[in-house]
């Protein structure tokens, strides 16, 4: 899984994974040292990384986690970005994001079905169910972001992606995630216009900065149909590309970040502001236009724009009903390396899930569009009650030999796994939007159903303080033991979610709780 992470990273060299400095270990020597202590571990060992260094090998218990991960995490008051970039300068922590630091990233694929979802979601809501003559404008190609183009056309649409770094415009389409390159605007627009018109679907990789791109196409008069974005406007230092700056110029960015950090956190400030203005503008002339929880807002609001909340995120607007019943991104990595026992659980889960045609046409569509990025994997979002379902089955094919060891694992963004205000839990029912408690009981409910590493997180794609999350993996063996823990950890883990939803009074958790075995000792069943 860690090997994985390198595999798929946007940056290996410098252990980034993805999401402007997300790292999978702190520096070459901690990597080293946490592969060695990985290779000779025990079987009723754990081992303890704290913030990408591995620090401690305990003897636990055959059925507790191999592996405890916790990343970034700050004394609520020294949280700050400040106060987290001192900590790292002196060699003291790392930027783990969600999935590089708990080594469950999976490529561009990891992201996609839940960009999938969330582009259908809004299709339904706006457009009768379909992106078909519908274009879609967004910003950043990255780790988390190169989804975009290919969810859009997935969903039969048209996608307009700004970026500014050509190497990621090229990594996207050549591996299948992107149409075409396009370095002139005008040409870009021409080509989105045409494909709107036809009603053919097709993604466009400009080569630009939002900052600059975005309001000109306001000024020009372009309405796109539907406008979000996901740069990493998160991190204003390590992240976002201030507005100048873009293709052969893009050095010149990286030059003034290390030189003058202080000039470089103001310029990316300042169009912050700008490109968040122009997604407002994008609304006031008619188009669709929702935050995909990069902080943009909350970033644009600290430079001065008053307003910057007034489009909503993308979890209120489309995906919250989906967390309220438990359902979420579960994914799956073939350990062998065979894109053949993907294949197969492919066709396991279509003929377990028969009804689900979201899930269905989800895995025919990743079967014939997706690329292999390191060890083969798939994702799909599964709700409470059919996780446990689906990996006992794919722990029975593994026990069958027909297929070899599998990962399970899922992205932090999760039903019960994360509080994040400006995200996955912005406008709660109850105002509970920044209560941290849930996701610790998450990582602490799976260390009791063992879960063979579980993770705890700050900051993830909205940065440091602004988040806490937490993620988790169980590797299928064959073993009638990991029968056991499936059973547990893929009960709990969404069960949480459902029983946070719940006590936040959504009528969703509150009607999948009366419908199922999980035990709230403050609702009463009907």
């Amino acid at each position: 899984m860690l090997e994985n992470n390198l595999e798929n990273a946007e940056k290996p060299e410098e252990l980034i994974i993805y999401g402007g400095t997300g790292k999978a270990a702190r520096n070459w020597t901690c990597y080293d040292a946490i592969v060695k202590s990985l290779k000779t571990l025990d079987n009723d060992q754990t081992l303890l990384i704290q913030s990408g260094k591995p620090v401690a090998i305990f003897r636990t218990w055959t059925t507790a986690p191999r592996v405890l991960i916790a990343n970034s995490n700050l004394v609520p008051h020294w949280s700050t970005w400040e106060q987290f970039r001192t900590l790292e300068s002196q060699g003291l922590t790392m930027y783990g994001q969600m999935t590089a630091g708990s080594w469950c990233y999976i490529g561009t694929q990891g992201i996609i079905q839940g960009t999938y979802e969330t582009f259908a979601a809004c299709a339904r809501k706006h457009f009768k169910s379909s992106l078909k003559g519908r274009i879609v404008l967004t910003g950043g190609l990255g780790g988390m972001g190169g989804a975009q183009p290919l969810a859009v056309t997935m969903n039969q649409g048209v996608c307009l992606a700004v970026e500014c770094d050509e190497k990621r415009i090229d990594r996207r389409v050549n591996a299948g995630f992107c149409d075409k390159k396009i370095t002139d605007v005008d040409e870009a627009l021409e080509l989105v216009t045409q494909a709107k018109k036809e009603k053919t679907a097709l993604s466009v990789g400009l080569l630009g900065n939002c900052a600059t791109i975005l309001p000109r196409l306001v000024k020009q008069g372009f309405r796109p149909d539907v406008v979000t974005d996901q740069t990493s406007a998160h991190d204003e230092l390590h992240g976002y590309v201030p507005a100048k700056y873009y293709g052969d110029t893009l050095h010149e960015a990286t030059v003034l970040r290390k030189k003058n950090p202080p000039e470089y956190i103001k310029q990316s400030m300042k169009s912050i502001k700008q490109h968040c203005t122009a997604l407002l503008d994008f609304q006031n002339n008619g188009s669709v236009v929702f935050d995909y929880g990069n902080n943009l807002r909350g970033q644009a609001q600290k430079a001065g724009l008053q307003n910057a909340f007034d489009y909503p995120g993308f979890v209120p607007a489309y995906i919250r009903p989906m967390f309220c019943v438990g359902r979420g991104p579960f994914r799956w990595l073939a350990l062998t390396g065979n894109p053949e026992d993907i294949r197969k659980t492919d066709q396991a889960a279509m003929k377990l899930f028969p009804k689900d045609t979201v899930l269905t046409n989800w895995i025919q569509l990743a079967e014939k569009h997706l690329p292999w990025e390191g060890l083969p994997a798939r994702v799909c979002w599964l709700g409470y009650g059919e996780r446990a379902e689906f990996a006992l089955v794919i722990n029975k094919m593994v026990r069958d030999k027909a297929i070899g060891p599998i990962a399970i694992t899922r992205d932090h963004l999760d039903s019960g796994s994360v509080a994040s205000p400006y995200r996955e839990t912005e406008a709660m029912r109850d105002n509970s939007d920044a209560i941290a408690d849930w996701p610790l009981l998450n990582a602490l409910l799976n260390c009791a159903a063992g879960a063979d590493s579980v993770h705890i997180h700050n900051g993830g794609g909205v940065g440091i303080g602004l988040s806490t999350h937490a993620g988790m993996v169980v590797v299928c063996d064959g073993t009638k033991q990991t029968d056991e823990r499936i059973r547990r950890v893929f009960t709990t883990d969404p069960g949480i979610g459902v029983a946070r939803h719940a006590d936040a009074g959504y009528q969703e958790a509150l009607h999948q709780v009366e419908q199922s075995d999980i035990h709230i000792p403050m609702i009463k069943r009907k």
